[in-house]
């Protein structure tokens, strides 16, 4: 049942999008390009027309031409959540279900629902080790050749269909899924919106929890494009790959699926277009290697699990 609500009720969103010739990080770039733009034309003040006096002091002259520099209001209520307040489940889930109906708008789903309903099976059992059974998990798979993978806050988990043809076995999958786990159950996005400079927007509406508020937060999250296409720091990246390298282990999988993948991305040409859109929300995969290396050392020696090529379900 999730599998079909992941393919019907999130793909609607993406009913009109082109999956054909598409570059899913330059639409992701212009839909950043357009928030700023509307974001620079609201803050312009509208003059209006005004008959300039005949004559005015030298003193309020100097004033007009140099107004002193307009005091900033701190709400305390917004101070207060960007110190010490953290996002409830329902603020979660409610940023979640925007940026990935957003993603969804840029991109739709691969029209395969054994695909989609396989990687909802394997994605659910490696999210059972989590810890986070308070959130509803949804996992897909983008009709993009890139090679990358996304999460949201509230358990929203996407892999490109370009990553997905690089895998070999169950257990690479459950890897790279376990990564992106790691980065929900972390709250690493909701860390990075906490930080950013539209805080007071989101503390403002969870204080007053104010009624339809999705605007509010369509506008935190620059239409889902912005933390997409930013991506999150390294130290972030670093430990998703280490939490997600335990919750696959914890599952039964070949700890050594993610460390895999990552080498197999390492090799690919500096130039591979599809890789263009990875490095800049991802540290380079040798880099995540090294770190993990140095992390893991060999605690995982003696870890031992499956593999599964036989059970991966190949694309078509």
């Amino acid at each position: 049942m999730k599998a079909r609500w992941l393919v019907i009720a999130l793909a609607l969103t993406a009913a009109s999008t082109q999956a054909n010739a598409f570059d899913l990080g330059k639409i992701l770039e212009e839909r950043i390009n357009k928030e700023l733009d509307k974001k620079d034309k609201s803050k312009q003040p509208q003059q209006p027309a005004q008959t300039a006096p005949a004559q005015q002091p030298a003193t309020t002259q100097n004033a007009a031409a140099n107004p002193p520099p307009a005091k900033q209001k701190i709400d305390a209520r917004q101070l207060g959540f960007a110190l010490f307040g953290d996002y409830s489940l329902e603020d979660e889930n409610r940023i979640g279900h925007q940026i990935a109906g957003n993603l969804l708008g840029a991109v739709s789903l691969v029209r395969d629902d054994a695909l989609q309903r396989y990687v909802n099976l394997v994605g659910n059992w490696v999210a059972l080790q989590s810890g986070r059974s308070d959130v509803t998990w949804r996992f897909g798979v983008l009709d993009t050749e890139d090679i990358n993978a996304f999460a949201a806050p509230g358990g929203y988990v996407f892999v490109t269909k370009g990553l997905y043809r690089l895998l070999d076995n169950e257990a690479e999958l459950a890897g790279v899924l376990g990564h992106e786990i790691a980065h929900v159950t972390q709250k690493h996005h909701l860390k990075v919106l906490k930080q950013s400079t539209l805080i007071g927007a989101l503390g403002q509406a969870a204080s007053n929890k104010a009624q339809g508020s999705d605007q509010i937060v369509q506008n935190l999250i620059g239409n889902g494009a912005e933390i997409m296409a930013r991506g999150l720091d390294k130290e972030a990246e670093f430990e998703a790959d280490r939490i997600g390298m335990v919750f696959a282990a914890r599952a039964g999988y070949d700890p050594w699926g993610l460390p895999t993948v990552l080498q197999d991305m390492a090799g690919l040409p500096a130039k591979d277009e599809r890789t263009s859109l990875l490095y800049k929300t991802h540290p380079h995969p040798a880099d995540r290697l090294a770190a993990l290396g140095e992390a893991v050392g060999g605690r995982m020696d003696n870890v031992r699990g499956k593999d599964l090529p036989d059970r991966f379900y190949r694309i078509k």
